[in-house]
């Protein structure tokens, strides 16, 4: 079965014109937000509203609590139960959402590895620190394939490979080969994209709507939870708990918000355009969900 996935940075656009084309395939949305998988961060991580969802059905949406860990791995077992289900319906799963990694896990697989040591990641950090260029020369000591794979300054990502060999004794190159289990669809992906001006405009846009809709107020709520450790960085909530705790002013508190988006949205357009099995849709200036269908269209398998 081909499963569409409309992909692309934030803002771009996905969700109203997936909405649309749900409603023309008879198709339910299979949410890929790393964030949105937590209640209670509505505003912050642009939920569908309560009438996008009475248009068409969306799934992997509120299934965690913001105090709870959720894992990639999670996150396509899940995905891969709610796909199940609607296909049993004798509907569509249509995938939305800018994490490519939970695009990527459900399309190519996910091996199964440790869950997060946070002692050994500080220690490795200090490490770093104190020597800078520590964390990636040990990567190449210790895994070679995997450090001719990632940014050298890319410290999350080598953390997680170093973290791999230390807990599994085996590299994570290696777990990657033996371990890959993709789920049983042919994934058709879509990125769809903007100029970084126009992209640039729309989030600034954006966060000034957050703002004006409650955002200060919903991360309030949040500060005083004992949050996990991935919704206690996301992007809106941290930099606001900086200024609740008094490092910052709002006005600063919102610049970073939105400097802190605008280079997120700069790396998933990297992540998508470097994937080879994706399709990149340029819809700079067009606003209208029906016009950008017109140009997915063409390339759906309908």
């Amino acid at each position: 079965m081909k499963v569409l996935t409309i992909c692309g940075p934030t803002c771009v656009g996905k969700t109203g014109v997936t909405i649309v084309l749900a409603q023309r395939l008879n198709a339910e949305i299979v949410s890929a937000d790393s964030m949105q998988v937590y209640k209670g961060m509505d505003i912050g991580t642009a939920k569908p509203t309560a009438d996008q969802r009475s248009l068409v059905a969306h799934h992997m949406i509120d299934i965690a609590g913001p105090t709870d860990t959720y894992s990639t791995g999670r996150y396509v077992s899940d995905a891969a139960l709610i796909m199940e289900d609607i296909t049993a319906r004798g509907k569509r799963p249509i995938v939305s959402g800018g994490t490519g990694l939970y695009i990527r896990a459900m399309s190519k697989g996910l091996f199964s590895a440790p869950s997060a040591d946070w002692e050994l990641r500080n220690n490795l950090m200090s490490a770093e620190a104190q020597t800078p260029g520590f964390l990636y020369n040990y990567l190449g000591s210790i895994d070679p394939k995997s450090a001719e794979k990632i940014n050298p300054n890319d410290h999350r990502r080598v953390i997680r490979a170093i973290e791999v060999c230390l807990k599994c004794g085996t590299t994570m190159s290696k777990l990657q080969m033996e371990m890959t289990r993709p789920l049983p669809y042919e994934f058709i992906k879509i990125c769809l994209t903007r100029q970084r001006d126009e992209l640039y405009a729309m989030i600034n846009e954006r966060v000034d709507m957050m703002l004006a809709s409650g955002l200060v107020e919903e991360a309030e709520t949040l500060f005083r939870l004992p949050l996990a450790h991935t919704p206690m960085q996301a992007i809106g909530y941290k930099e606001l708990f900086a200024y609740f705790r008094g490092e910052t002013g709002l006005a600063e508190a919102v610049l970073k918000i939105k400097q802190a988006t605008r280079r997120y949205a700069k790396r998933q357009i990297c992540w998508f355009k470097s994937e080879p099995d994706i399709l990149c849709l340029d819809i700079t200036g067009i606003s209208d969900e029906k016009e950008i269908l017109h140009k997915i269209i063409p390339h759906l398998p309908i």
